[in-house]
């Protein structure tokens, strides 16, 4: 797991489960008669603790996925039967973890359904399929909409999320060649 974690940008995470079983039927639960428990120490010299008291949102991402990686590896990719959600994966980090994030993700894709949230066109060139979700305005309320994009959208999108709202061709051309690269 910690290999996995320094691949994702978090180098230095100290990651343990702990497994407890009980004995005592008055302590078994639905979920079974053992209690997993996550703990990390995201910081050097910071003793473990809990990681649904402690991690981000987007550490609990790469955490999911440095997991999902690490099992996929150990059954050899056999984890069909279930899919991955992966909400803003992309949070704090840039270049080459972000690189890095998007092949894991696609390569546990060519098993799985994964969907994934990310602001980064690093990450979203490695998808694939590829959907744009925008929120506007309607009446006074809050509209979501998600669109599928087409082949040919997909470089126009990534290029929109590269700059913004000014798209020249010399930022097109780094979208195009992204996708070339990453698909």
């Amino acid at each position: 797991m910690e290999k996995e974690l320094k691949a994702l940008a978090m180098a230095g995470t100290v990651f343990e489960a702990r497994l407890e079983s009980f004995a005592d039927e008055g302590q078994w639960a639905a979920s079974g008669l053992d209690r997993v428990e996550y703990l990390i120490s995201p910081n050097p010299g910071e003793p473990l603790r809990p990681l649904n008291r402690i991690a981000s949102g987007g550490e609990i991402s790469r955490i999911m996925l440095a997991l999902e990686t690490a099992i996929d590896a150990r059954r050899g990719a056999g984890g069909r039967e279930h899919s991955l959600i992966f909400d803003e994966v992309d949070t704090g980090i840039g270049g080459i973890a972000a690189e890095t994030v998007g092949k894991k993700l696609r390569q546990l894709g060519e098993g799985r359904q994964v969907l994934c949230v990310t602001h980064l066109p690093q990450i979203a060139s490695f998808a694939h399929q590829h959907y744009r979700v925008e929120k506007s305005e309607s009446a006074g309320r809050t509209v979501t909409t998600v669109e599928y994009l087409r082949k040919s959208e997909r470089a126009e999108e990534l290029a929109r999320m590269l700059s913004g709202s000014k798209i020249t061709g010399a930022v097109l051309k780094h979208a195009e060649q992204l996708l070339k690269a990453n698909s």
